[in-house]
């Protein structure tokens, strides 16, 4: 078995595992994330020959360097088939053009209409068939600052041997995006809105984890950017994009949970050129000034317009520090445990200039980001996201480069439709779908922040 369809721990203390294994265990037993034990390599001439291929099969190309024997390449082309047949745009991600050298990837073309769906919706279906395949149950736990909560439900929710247990931070998503998880109607999916923020939501469900014997007797797991399949799917179109530009690019990532621009650092150590990873934060500017002024410090989250990325604690920072490290697993356990304790890491200067090799990093407030919504649909007629307004915004602050710089479209703007109409004084284009959800009844449970609580209620609805 090759060793990238095996996995280790950045923290060192946990067994090396499978693709199975990983998908269906989130995070590794010692706490920390898992990795490959080794990137699987493409060569120049091999992302070259991407250009003009089907998205699934450029996916397929990826995917199937990391299942190992977990599953035939039969099963991995069926599901990955079966993920975007539902897409609305048959690129899947297709790459738009802005003036001069700037593009938007956009990335919303899902049944959710954001970016989580071309994991998510691949994810599901190998869960699915890995749990069949070994028997048992699942719980997974989700904490969404907006969107993976949608597009969990969206890929898992009326699956048999599965419970999906999501918790939003209540009044601090959109309505649509809140409407999207509170109208499924599956048996199997239950909401609550947690009194308190994302980052009190993620800390509950790595709280729940850590709870051995409770995590063991439920078969928890977790399907958001902790889990490494969704890495592996989000760098599909890191690939996708740089072979139909020609060229290496610059890429513009709105950042909350450092997953989405992580994932083209993992293309990068699969063999793909870019210029830079640029990471684009609201006022809950934590990874900017990590990057700038070498502090990870957490502190409070601000509610603002772009709710996805109201985030303080980036989970897959971790990933990113391991590397940077040389994949000093004593050391990321140690950094993450004093992190954990003291909501601060000062970077050492070798590892913060490893990390600034490959990343830069700019930061927005909510009047930026309105005035780029308002820019943009002035000058082009385009109408975008407030998180994609972060990004474009930093892409602004750069000027002219030579290299072509992409902007990660990650929502479709009917999504938050407050802060277009505010931006633009119009309300944005409302796809059928998404209007449907304003209609339909919700279904939540009020939570208050409380470890306890939570796990308890879990437990009552396993028992239901």
């Amino acid at each position: 078995m090759s060793q990238s369809s095996q996995f280790i721990s950045t923290r060192g203390g946990a067994p090396q595992a499978g693709f199975a294994d990983v998908l269906l265990a989130g995070l590794a037993p010692d706490g920390g994330l898992y990795m490959p034990a080794a990137w699987p390599q493409f060569s120049a001439s091999q992302i070259a020959a991407f250009a003009g291929q089907r998205y699934q099969d450029v996916a397929f190309a990826i995917l199937s360097r990391f299942v190992g024997d977990s599953f035939t390449a039969a099963e991995l082309k069926e599901d990955i088939e079966a993920a975007y047949a539902g897409f609305t745009n048959p690129q899947i991600a297709p790459l738009s053009a802005m003036t001069g050298n700037r593009y938007l990837l956009e990335l919303f073309h899902g049944p959710t209409f954001a970016f989580k769906d071309i994991a998510l919706q691949i994810l599901g279906r190998l869960f699915s068939r890995a749990l069949t395949r070994r028997g048992g149950r699942a719980t997974i736990v989700a904490a969404t600052s907006g969107d993976t909560g949608s597009a969990a439900i969206a890929a898992l929710g009326g699956l048999p041997n599965i419970e999906v247990f999501v918790l939003h931070p209540k009044g601090r998503v959109s309505e649509v995006q809140r409407r999207q998880m509170t109208t499924s109607g599956h048996a199997n999916v239950h909401n609550i809105a947690l009194e308190g923020s994302f980052d009190d939501a993620q800390s509950i469900v790595k709280g729940l984890f850590a709870e051995k014997e409770f995590a063991g007797e439920v078969g928890l797991t977790a399907v958001n950017s902790i889990n490494f399949v969704r890495i592996a799917a989000q760098s599909v179109y890191y690939f996708t994009a740089t072979a139909a530009l020609g060229k290496p690019a610059t890429f513009i990532v709105p950042t909350g949970n450092f997953g989405d621009i992580f994932a083209g650092e993992a293309a990068e150590r699969m063999g793909l050129g870019a210029v830079r990873l640029v990471i684009a934060t609201n006022a809950n500017d934590i990874m900017a000034r990590a990057l700038n002024e070498g502090v990870y410090e957490a502190g409070a989250a601000y509610h603002t317009i772009s709710p996805s990325m109201d985030i303080q604690v980036a989970s897959n920072f971790e990933r990113a520090l391991f590397e940077a490290s040389g994949r000093d697993a004593g050391w990321t356990r140690a950094a993450m445990e004093s992190f954990a304790r003291d909501k601060r890491l000062v970077l050492p200067p070798l590892i913060l200039s490893e990390l600034r090799s490959r990343y830069d990093a700019r930061s927005s407030d909510d009047e930026d980001t309105l005035s780029t919504i308002n820019a943009i649909a002035g000058t082009s007629g385009r109408v975008i996201d407030p998180h994609t307004a972060v990004a474009v915004n930093a892409l602004r602050k750069f000027g002219f480069r030579e290299e072509p710089m992409v902007v990660l479209s990650t929502a479709h703007p009917a999504k938050f439709a407050d802060a277009v109409i505010n931006a633009t004084g119009a309300p944005p284009p409302m796809p059928e779908e998404l209007q449907r959800v304003l209609d339909l009844p919700e279904q939540l449970e009020i939570l208050p922040n409380n470890l306890a609580l939570i796990r308890q209620f879990i437990s009552s609805r396993l028992a239901g």
